[in-house]
């Protein structure tokens, strides 16, 4: 044990020497907990062996978490002391546990990777290589519908978020309806290559209004917001990324009026 720990938050590793672990979790003909399987794994991954008690009914299920004074399950026991839940047992194994508002940059990275992926399988497709000047055009051009696709889930969620920053929604609140549907529409026509007199102006008017608008927010005044980018339920900050987003559409516009 290291120095200055106490029992109760001992090095995850010293509790391997036990190898074996409890576990109490609803298994039902109508429910099976997806927490209760996911410590099972965990205890397993982790090297333990688990004696895994099923509790089979509602009425089991409140009569165990009577006794045993807790309010959910699963419930995970090692060398007879009770660890928790399933967020309990990754802490005890130094896993990270998001906290509830935790900020994450995990959906954008998401977006951009895989829509890099497509870009390029399109290209190699298309052009038998990956490595085109296409394969960037639809990378930005994925993008945007990838991006629009998170906001159109919850369009009423997404346009309340992005009331707190964008200039013209401030104005005219109708335009945080209409902009998931004028992304993906400029998207869905760049993919295509065609009537690019429309792509390119609905691309270049969101972009710079949305560039302007989180510009003036994040740098300007400082302001502390979530970004609507990949929809309102999101925890991605604003600044850097909506920023890239609405300058790869501008980008993206400019390029096709120069070509």
């Amino acid at each position: 044990m290291r120095r200055g720990m106490t029992q109760d938050k001992a090095d995850p590793m010293s509790t391997h020497a036990e190898k074996t672990a409890e576990l109490y979790r609803m298994v039902m003909s109508e429910h099976t907990c997806p927490y209760g399987l996911k410590a099972l794994d965990l205890l397993k991954r982790n090297g333990f062996e688990v004696d895994d008690h099923w509790l089979r009914s509602h009425q089991e299920t409140e009569t165990f978490k009577s006794t045993h004074e807790v309010k959910t399950t699963p419930q995970v026991f090692i060398a007879g002391r009770r660890i928790g839940g399933y967020d309990d047992l990754r802490r005890h194994f130094g896993k990270h546990v998001p906290e509830a508002g935790e900020t994450s940059y995990r959906p954008v990275i998401a977006v951009f990777a895989v829509t890099a992926l497509m870009a390029l399988a399109a290209s190699q497709a298309a052009f038998g290589t990956p490595l085109t000047v296409r394969a960037v055009e639809w990378f930005i051009a994925f993008s945007m519908c990838v991006l629009a696709i998170l906001k159109l889930q919850d369009v009423e969620r997404f346009s309340t978020m992005f009331l707190n920053y964008d200039l013209l929604a401030k104005r005219w609140v109708r335009y945080g309806y209409v902009y998931p549907f004028a992304e993906v529409l400029a998207g869905i026509l760049m993919i295509g290559g065609v009537l690019s007199w429309i792509s390119v102006p609905v691309a270049l008017f969101i972009g710079t209004i949305g560039a302007v608008s989180v510009f003036k927010a994040v740098y300007l005044d400082k302001r502390e917001l979530k970004c609507a980018c990949v929809g309102g339920a999101s925890n991605v900050p604003l600044g850097f990324v909506s920023l890239t987003e609405n300058l790869m559409m501008v980008a993206m516009a400019v390029w096709m009026i120069v070509m």
